[in-house]
């Protein structure tokens, strides 16, 4: 197996209730790639399709997330490599749409979603649950009306994934746990602030804007917004915004907040061009862990980040799916836990997904 469960915080309890009635308890075996050498559980995924959506593989945390659930399918589960079908949904909710319209005329026997637009999801599901297809959405969630209708009408339907309010709550809490008067370089008395959003459409993106700052209050602190932008999740476009705030209002930008780390790491290019020197004259927090992110966070180039779980994410969803397949009655929401992430405990984060 290419690599083993995190289990931070949540992972074993939520892998062992999910397991119950699930033939295929022992995640930690490697499959053999031959049928003959199947476990019976995983015989009867040989032969099974599996469909899956990515809103946008030009995504580096969904890059992650795909590539761990199709090993963890594969050589795991036991789904053959060409029965198991991902596809990029390059942003676009009519391409993806098609693509899942072509999934449903091929014959998929589950699907595995990473909604575009997360407001699409009940469209989507009415598609997908007509066709007698099981369907698991994940990473981006939902409406609340959404999923409580797939309880009321009895659908094959869940998701799998994390919390963005809990993901803002830890941002906001490493700049709180710095202090005041550590962060206030201007002594204005306040946390100076700009913010890059993710997308505006997702759920997550508001979440973590809006749960960032209030973690700062909650503990007591004020604090002042002085740019607010939305960067797409994208490394670029974040480069470029925080380029404009850092000219347009100078050494009053204590902090920059990014919804992702992808765009943290873009921040963090135009704060280095602007000769700022985050822990220094400044501060830079993200989300989701990517490798690249953590080693920042260990050479002090980014204040910290919050690790979205893409491992336990990915193998929950594939266990999720195959236990459709098996006929086993399924949860409809399965949450998980943020970690947050600084430079006491980066290494440790960084080990386990490598």
């Amino acid at each position: 197996m290419k690599k083993k469960f995190l289990s931070i915080l949540f992972a074993v309890a939520m892998t062992a209730s999910m397991l119950s009635g699930c033939g295929n308890s022992n995640t930690t075996s490697k499959v053999e790639a031959t049928t003959e050498a199947l476990s019976p559980t995983a015989k009867a995924f040989a032969g099974k399709k599996v469909g899956v959506c990515i809103y946008q593989f030009d995504d580096n945390f969904m890059t992650l997330f795909r590539t761990e659930l199709m090993h963890y399918l594969v050589d795991d589960i036991g789904f053959r490599e060409e029965n198991v079908i991902i596809v990029d949904g390059a942003n676009d909710q009519k391409v993806q749409m098609n693509q899942i319209e072509n999934f449903i005329l091929d014959g998929v026997d589950v699907l595995i979603v990473n909604p575009v637009n997360s407001s699409d999801a009940p469209e989507i599901t009415d598609k997908v649950n007509a066709a007698g297809i099981p369907l698991v959405y994940i990473n981006r969630e939902p409406s609340k009306a959404e999923e409580d209708r797939w309880a009321t009408d009895n659908m094959k339907v869940s998701y799998v994934g994390c919390d963005g309010r809990q993901s803002g709550s830890l941002q906001g809490e490493m700049i709180a746990d710095l202090g005041l008067d550590a962060v206030d370089f201007n002594k204005n008395g306040k946390v100076d602030y700009i913010m890059i959003e993710g997308d505006p459409e997702n759920i997550d993106s508001k979440n973590r804007t809006q749960y960032s700052i209030k973690a700062i209050e909650t503990a007591g602190i004020k604090v002042n917004q002085l740019y607010d932008k939305v960067g797409n999740w994208d490394q670029a476009e974040a480069k470029t915004l925080v380029e404009k705030a850092l000219k347009k209002h100078g050494k009053n930008v204590e902090v920059v907040f990014c919804n992702n780390d992808s765009m943290a790491l873009g921040a963090l290019e135009a704060i280095t061009e602007q000769k700022r020197v985050v822990g220094e004259d400044i501060f830079l927090v993200g989300v989701d862990g990517l490798p690249e992110a953590l080693q920042g966070v260990l050479e002090g180039t980014i204040t910290g980040t919050v690790f979205n779980d893409h491992i336990t994410q990915a193998h929950t969803a594939a266990d999720v799916a195959a236990q459709y397949l098996q006929g086993a009655e399924v949860e409809r929401y399965i949450g998980c836990d943020y970690v947050k992430v600084t430079k006491e405990n980066a290494q440790s984060v960084l080990d386990s997904v490598q």
